[in-house]
């Protein structure tokens, strides 16, 4: 059986999204959080009140920016990045802490598989549930930033797509990470991570102000990947970049989910 298990690969899991027995997970965190619905929405405030002192303050001492060739106001050059960092935050917070805790502290995911779910279904069900919460996220900010008036073509509506596919990356490799911590004390090493991800991704700044061999390693980068993405598709740009940036997200979801779905095997399965 954990034979079967470790020789998964992330195809055969991508096309069992619609799985029944991983929706019954994903019905579990629903009922959990459905007495704890505040700490499901206190992520969507960060990039909020990024976004809302930005617009009060920072804009009317930084001038326009160019975005693909046209002059844009600071606050809707910095709106798209915020938008794919609010997806990053939204599904790593499930993807690490939470599934930590089933995993390591709770033991939740014993008493699943004690039922006819198998490890792929845990870890399609975790995976599904972090993008729900990824898409509450970016769903709202993606409300408010129009609200706002910080969009520059009716393309945004595909910024949404765009920030689920984020949330599908970062929230896979998120969760590949955590099978491999083995105490609280790890989880510092997420934070040393995501902190300078947010702030070197070109979503406060053009690209172009870092030194070239920054510029270089940024690149590289998945949330820059993610903030490219969100912001070219909000200027309705089209180029074969895009193609890129959302290939790389892919990519790096398909491979965090095989690595989850193998490391869960080891762990969980006799």
């Amino acid at each position: 059986m954990s034979g079967i298990a470790l020789r998964i690969t992330p195809f055969p899991l991508l096309g069992r999204l619609g799985s029944r027995r991983a929706m019954r997970l994903v019905e579990r965190n629903v009922l959990v959080y459905r007495r704890g619905w505040v700490f499901l929405v206190t992520g969507f405030f960060e990039p909020f009140f990024y976004l809302l002192s930005i617009g009060l303050g920072l804009s009317h001492l930084v001038g326009g920016l160019s975005v693909s060739g046209r002059l844009v106001p600071y606050t809707a050059f910095v709106a798209p990045g915020l938008l794919a960092s609010s997806a990053m935050n939204g599904a790593l917070f499930d993807a690490t802490f939470n599934v930590y805790f089933k995993l390591k502290i709770t033991k939740v995911y014993d008493a699943v598989l004690a039922t006819p779910l198998g490890v792929a279904d845990v870890a399609l069900g975790e995976l599904i549930w972090t993008l729900i919460r990824a898409g509450l996220y970016s769903g709202a900010f993606l409300v408010v930033m129009a609200g706002l008036g910080y969009t520059l073509s009716p393309w945004v509506v595909l910024c949404y797509p765009a920030a689920l596919l984020i949330g599908f990356a970062f929230s896979a490799a998120g969760m590949a990470a955590t099978s491999y911590m083995r105490s609280w004390q790890d989880f510092d090493r997420v934070s040393l991570a995501i902190i300078p991800l947010f702030l070197f991704s070109a979503t406060f700044y053009p690209l172009t102000v870092y030194p070239a061999w920054l510029e270089a390693v940024v690149r590289l980068t998945p949330l820059y990947q993610g903030v490219a993405l969100v912001r070219g598709l909000d200027a309705g740009t089209w180029t074969w970049s895009l193609l890129g940036h959302a290939g790389y997200l892919a990519m790096m979801g398909a491979i965090g989910l095989a690595v989850t779905a193998r490391r869960f095997a080891v762990l969980l399965l006799p």
